[in-house]
Order: structure tokens, then C-alpha cells, then sequence
């Protein structure tokens, strides 16, 4: 069933008038951000507008896959995503359409800075999943116009530890050397992933109890462009204040990163940004699109607190899911404060004790690794073990793959 065309596109109701979006910016913000934070009425109506965009590539693509027959069109897909056009004699022309243009590298890429950004994750170590998983994950269900996708593809009733893992594997496939490289892990996860969110927005558009009017289209543009900002603007805040310092070169990779992989995911390129400046006023635009917390921000927000108590160690399990819950919620605690944790129904007796004493030994070492010959390159080995080693745990026994729809799921092509 195809999704119904939306002509009306009068602003979902998700969205704050704008007269709410005009808050004064403090002096200090808007010196260094250059301009006021608030959107201005051209900026805000085309973050509104953009509430009932999707991915024209992908939904064009897709329409054709269920046409010609769903499962010979996905192996078709598969082959060309992991082999190439060129394995694929005659191949239907909509297929060729969409791997030309993903092949085509943006005028703008520079691999150099790509390079450097991976280089710069992998440094960080477990600093970069924490920010990403404590500050914006579970900042992110603050914010519930996201969570109704989730919630309707039934993130509630199965595993968030899954949900946890596939992402954490994409997001360590774009971050591996070469990974965005037209074969490489990254670049083909993307593109699985791209797919899947398609399949999704399809479905749950056409569904009765998708309300259009208040939520606009499924997995929007500005739901992910948001969520690309967070891979990026938030992670470098975060990674700051965790004791991260972060050069004017280092932001500018790791946005590039983050920029180039979402183009890759179907983010149009008029919201793509190359600086961490446009990037923190960009997201705040689209936070203007968002309801308030609601049952959906605590019901995630809990899941996902409790997610730690079901990792696996091969030593001291349960008293290292333990430890590692009542981490993870410190950190939380110390990037949300008290009034937010109690929006998204989290304990209001858990200090943030976890990052206040490791964000000063994280800073001295951090800078002495950066200063002292030889040891960057260590730093970044130990970094990146690290941040496997969290996979690993989130993962299990379980094989370390990306999302495969079961027959209940709604990306079920």
C-alpha cells in the first residue's frame, strides 16, 4: 500500500508557533555563534515545511522494489550495495538511478578531514558513548516528536538492548578508517539503514493511526537532521564537557564526518553543515518542531536506563551491570540535571558522581597523551578498544549485525 500524497501541509502541530520560537539569545552565545540563536520567519517556515519531506531517492526507489517484486528487487538492491552496479548485467535503470547518485561524491567532500575525524573518535574512547547514549539518546526522548516512529515500530514491547547494538554497529562501521569509502562497512550500513527508514515511513504513513496532522510525515527530514546533529554538534559538547578538549580542526572534521554520512542516509544538502556554529543554531531550529515530554520520553527513557542490566561481561556479570547502570545514569544525570531526569520518570536519587570524578583524570590524561611524543597514537588504539569493548557487551553472544525486519516489523519489504 503506497503512503497517501500530503497536499495540505499546514504546519503539524508538533511545531511551537513561531512567536515561541523568539527567545532572546544570551550575549555570550550569540558573540560566539555569530548571530541570534532563534530562527528567523524564512528559517523557521522552512524547518516547519520540511516536517512532510522525506527522502525523495529512497521513497522513488522504493516504490519501484514493491512493483517489481519485493524479494527478487532487495537482492538486487543488496548485491549492488555490497558489489556494485557492475555485478549486476543489465541492471533495472531505477536501481542504476539511485547507486549513481550516491556514488557521486559531493563537491564538497574532503577525505583528508574524514580521516581526521576518525582518528579524533577513536581518541575519545568511552567518553564519545556515553555522550552519545547518556546525553543524546536519552536527552533525545525529552523531545517527543521522535519517539512516535519508535513507539509505533514497537520499541516499547522488544529489546532495547537490540535497538541499542544495531545502532552503536553503524555508528562504528562510519567511524572505522576508510569506512565511508564507497565499499567500505560504513558507507554500506548507510545505505541499509537509509533503506529500512524508508520502509518504515512508508508503512506507518498509510496507517489509520498515524496522526499526519499532528505528527507530519514518519522519519521526516528534520527528524533526521536532528538526529545527524546529534552525532555531531552534540557528541562535541558532550565530549567537552567530559573533559574532551576539541581543536577548531577536530570540529570541523567531525561535522564533515557526520555531514558526508548523512548525505549517505538521505539528509538533503541544504541542511548539511560544515561548521559546529551552524550546527548548534540549526538544531535548536529544529527543536522549534517538537512537542514537549510526554508517557513516551519516560517509557524509553526507562527502558533504555535499564538497558545495562542486561549486558554481558565474562567476569563479575552482575555486579558490572550494576556498576555500569548506575553509571550511565550518572552521566545523565550530570548532562540533564534533576528537572529533565524527572520529566523522563528516571531515579531522583542518583547524583553525578560517575563523570564529576572521572571528567579531571579524563582531561590530564587526555592532554598529557596529546602533548607527549609517541603516545597520540596509543591513545587512539586504547580509544577505539574501548569503545569495541562497549559494543561487545551491549551485543552479547548475539552476531554483531545492522536491523533485519521480521515479518511484524513495518520495514518488512
Amino acid at each position: 500500500m503506497n503512503a497517501p500524497a500530503h497536499t495540505d501541509r499546514t504546519a503539524p502541530k508538533r511545531a511551537r508557533p513561531f512567536a515561541k520560537t523568539q527567545q532572546p539569545t544570551p550575549l555570550w552565545l550569540r558573540l560566539l555563534l555569530g548571530r541570534e540563536l532563534a530562527p528567523s520567519r524564512a528559517e523557521y517556515d522552512a524547518v516547519v515545511d520540511a516536517l512532510w519531506d522525506g527522502d525523495t531517492a529512497m521513497d522513488a526507489l522504493v516504490e519501484w522494489m514493491v512493483s517489481y517484486g519485493p524479494k527478487q528487487s532487495r537482492a538486487l538492491f543488496t548485491r549492488a550495495m555490497n558489489e556494485g552496479l557492475g555485478s549486476i548485467p543489465d541492471a533495472p535503470e531505477p536501481l542504476r538511478q539511485f547507486f549513481r547518485s550516491v556514488e557521486r561524491q559531493p563537491a564538497w567532500l574532503d577525505r583528508a578531514l574524514l580521516a581526521e575525524a576518525v582518528d579524533f573518535i577513536h581518541g575519545s574512547g568511552i567518553a564519545a558513548t556515553m555522550v552519545l547514549r547518556d546525553l543524546a539518546l536519552m536527552g533525545g526522548y525529552l523531545l517527543s516528536g521522535f519517539n512516535q516512529s519508535l513507539v509505533m515500530t514497537g520499541a516499547l514491547n522488544k529489546g532495547t538492548s537490540q535497538r541499542i547494538a544495531e545502532t552503536g554497529k553503524w555508528w562504528m562501521d562510519c567511524t572505522e578508517p576508510s569506512g565511508l569509502d564507497r565499499f567500505g562497512p560504513g558507507f554500506k550500513s548507510t545505505l541499509h539503514v537509509r533503506l529500512v527508514h524508508t520502509l518504515v515511513r512508508r508503512s506507518l504513513a498509510a496507517r489509520p493511526d498515524w496522526d499526519s496532522s499532528q505528527w507530519g510525515l514518519p522519519l521526516s527530514q528534520i527528524d533526521m537532521v536532528a538526529t545527524y546533529l546529534g552525532f555531531s554538534v552534540v557528541m562535541l559538547g558532550g565530549l567537552r564537557k567530559l573533559g574532551i578538549p576539541v581543536t577548531a580542526r577536530e570540529s570541523r572534521a567531525v561535522i564533515h564526518l557526520w555531514s558526508y554520512a548523512c548525505w549517505l542516509m538521505g539528509v538533503d544538502e541544504k541542511w548539511l553543515v560544515q561548521r559546529e556554529a551552524e550546527g548548534v543554531v540549526l538544531l535548536n531550529h529544529t527543536y522549534m518542531t517538537q512537542s514537549k515530554a510526554d508517557w513516551t520520553s519516560r517509557e524509553l527513557a526507562q527502558a533504555l536506563s535499564r538497558e545495562p542490566l542486561e549486558r554481558h561481561f565474562a567476569h563479575f556479570q552482575e555486579p558490572r551491570r550494576r556498576l555500569a547502570y548506575y553509571q550511565h545514569l550518572s552521566v545523565s544525570r550530570y548532562f540533564l540535571g534533576p528537572e529533565k531526569m524527572a520529566q523522563l520518570g528516571l531515579p531522583d536519587d542518583i547524583g553525578p558522581w560517575y563523570a564529576l570524578l572521572s571528567t579531571p583524570p579524563r582531561l590530564l590524561g587526555y592532554s598529557a597523551r596529546r602533548l607527549l611524543p609517541g603516545l597520540r597514537e596509543q591513545q587512539r588504539r586504547q580509544g577505539r578498544l574501548a569503545q569495541r569493548a562497549a559494543l561487545d557487551s551491549v551485543f552479547g553472544q548475539r552476531e554483531q549485525g545492522l536491523i533485519e525486519p521480521g515479518k511484524d516489523h513495518p520495514a518488512r519489504l
